[in-house]
């Protein structure tokens, strides 16, 4: 009998054993995450962490937009050029990675890859398909609450445009001794020539007239003072509005009026008025290639956004922030100088932030030896600005490109198989581009890539409504060389504190500075290590970013 309670005995011991080491798995697979339990399916830890957030419902210009330069994005009829229903065919994985809204570089008829010297404005390049086409894809968009912007090309036409081959032909047959009648060819008047040969002028072939063109001979400037060429923009803009287009991104606004700043904010005010007396909600983005200064002044136009030039591109704010020769908290001064200049010159401004662009080499060149850390928190500070935040095609998989224009708009890296449905073969010129990380089939394997840090950072982005709306309030005990730190605030949302660990050392900062309530709503890291808070304090391992609420 002994015998048998002892084996009991053992039994039970056994099971007991067997419960506590299942227990202790279980307790292993969990996270805590601001008070709830989840299972761990990953060992990045911002896969759970961010798992249950949401997009806040906000039907506002404040959007995260994805710049698509269409010749080079996607192909579906396997001419190797991209086209319309290419992007169509893409629009899943648009928005699964959260963007709700596209620019679409021009798509107007033109003999030009680039297509920004416009033929007709009132028609689609056969080249990207129909206008059915085109129609389609603003419903498929609209469906899926996502707006889209026409890029809209004012400063210049094409040479071969009816408007100047009418106005050349006008000019070739009339007397060199008289001058030109408006009643007979009002379509000189559309364009300025002149018989000096005045600086950024190109002579007419055939005649002894010059005519401007600041970009390029086969580019002439339009003369956008003449009430005539007015009424023809209303008119190409109505149009499309009427289409179902949600706003215009504006190409060149500082060379509308070459060296007479007041009349680029003047013609920038008129197409903010045109826009918004055909539908109040149209949206305006400009180009303006400029400094923060020159920016704040064209604002006083009243339009809703211009690009903010000064943190983009290889020389700009945030890649001197990434490379060290900017402290993390000038990242935030940065941030606060351009929202008080803005906001001064236009209260209702919404902000433009950007990295890169169709006219710049892509930023997963700016970094040699990184290996992806240091690209990831430099599109990550973009991504943070307030505004309407703007993200370039391939940037979320780190696509190169650099030296001339058809470099920097490279073919869609889809796939290792160049013969990969929607491949496309690129601008005729662009050199061999050897890409620097893996192709988008490959990074949806890992938890670690670009790709899913673009996606848990638009994520966050739009979980968190003041991070794009609402206003920076630097925390200058927390921030310092490596850490930048800042509250943002906006009417009617949850206010957050973010903090950012933008070097290569893991840090830690007291915030009880900043509040005692706070609670850690969301992670974002480039490894596998892991951001904690308690008691105050925050643990961030190197290029990390935590979002916190009060």
């Amino acid at each position: 009998m002994e015998r048998i309670k002892d084996a009991l005995k053992r039994i039970k011991d056994t099971i007991y054993m067997l419960f506590y080491i299942l227990l202790c798995l279980m307790l292993a697979n969990v996270t805590q995450q601001g008070g709830s339990e989840k299972v761990v399916t990953s060992p990045v830890q911002m896969i759970d962490y961010n798992n249950d957030l949401v997009p806040a419902v906000r039907d506002d210009k404040y959007r995260t937009t994805y710049e698509i330069f269409v010749y080079s994005f996607c192909d579906s009829n396997g001419d190797g050029i991209g086209d319309i229903n290419g992007i169509r065919n893409k629009l899943d994985y648009i928005s699964g990675m959260g963007f709700d809204q596209l620019w679409l570089t021009p798509v107007h008829p033109s003999a030009t890859y680039h297509k920004y010297d416009v033929d007709d404005y009132y028609a689609i390049d056969p080249t990207f398909g129909t206008l059915e086409d085109y129609e389609a894809l603003l419903a498929e968009c609209h469906e899926r609450g996502i707006r889209v912007l026409m890029d809209l090309v004012l400063n210049h036409t094409s040479d071969t445009h009816p408007w100047f081959q009418a106005a050349a032909d006008y000019l070739r047959k009339l007397p060199s001794d008289q001058d030109p009648v408006f009643e007979d060819c009002p379509y000189v008047w559309y364009y300025t020539f002149s018989r000096e040969p005045y600086d950024g002028f190109v002579p007419l072939e055939g005649t002894n007239w010059y005519y401007e063109a600041r970009f390029w001979s086969e580019m002439p400037d339009l003369n956008l003072g003449n009430e005539v060429v007015r009424d023809e923009v209303t008119n190409i803009m109505s149009y499309w509005l009427g289409k179902g287009v949600d706003g215009f991104r504006l190409d060149a606004v500082t060379s509308f009026v070459t060296g007479n700043p007041e009349a680029n904010i003047e013609f920038l005010r008129f197409l903010t008025d045109t826009g918004r007396s055909i539908n109040p909600d149209c949206y305006l983005v400009g180009e303006a290639w400029t400094d923060r200064a020159s920016i704040a002044t064209l604002y006083t136009s009243g339009i809703d956004s211009l690009f903010d030039f000064p943190f983009a591109d290889s020389e700009g704010i945030i890649r001197n922030v990434m490379n060290g020769s900017y402290a993390a908290s000038d990242y935030v001064k940065a941030m606060t100088a351009a929202e008080a200049a803005y906001g001064e010159a236009n209260p209702d401004y919404v902000g433009a932030p950007f990295y890169t662009n169709h006219d710049m080499g892509r930023s997963a060149g700016y970094y040699a030896l990184d290996d992806g850390p240091v690209t990831k928190m430099a599109y990550a500070l973009s991504l943070f600005m307030p505004g309407n935040s703007f993200v370039y095609y391939g940037e979320e998989i780190g696509m190169k490109g650099s030296g001339k224009d058809e470099n920097k708009r490279a073919p869609m890296y889809w796939s290792d198989d160049a013969n990969a449905e929607g491949m496309c073969v690129g601008p005729a010129d662009m050199d061999d581009v050897q890409m620097k990380f893996p192709s988008l089939e490959v990074q949806m394997t890992d938890d670690l890539s670009l790709w899913r840090w673009f996606t848990e950072v638009i994520k966050v982005r739009r979980a968190f409504p003041a991070i794009a709306r609402g206003v920076t309030e630097p925390v200058d005990a927390v921030s310092d060389g490596s850490v930048a730190a800042f509250i943002r605030r906006s009417e009617g949302d949850e206010a957050v504190l973010v903090v950012m660990n933008l070097r290569d050392q893991a840090t830690a900062k007291d915030l009880s500075v900043v509040g005692s309530s706070l609670r850690l709503a969301a992670v974002l890291g480039t490894n596998e290590e892991s951001i904690t808070y308690e008691n105050g304090s925050l643990s961030l391992p190197a290029y990390s970013i935590a979002v916190l609420t009060f």
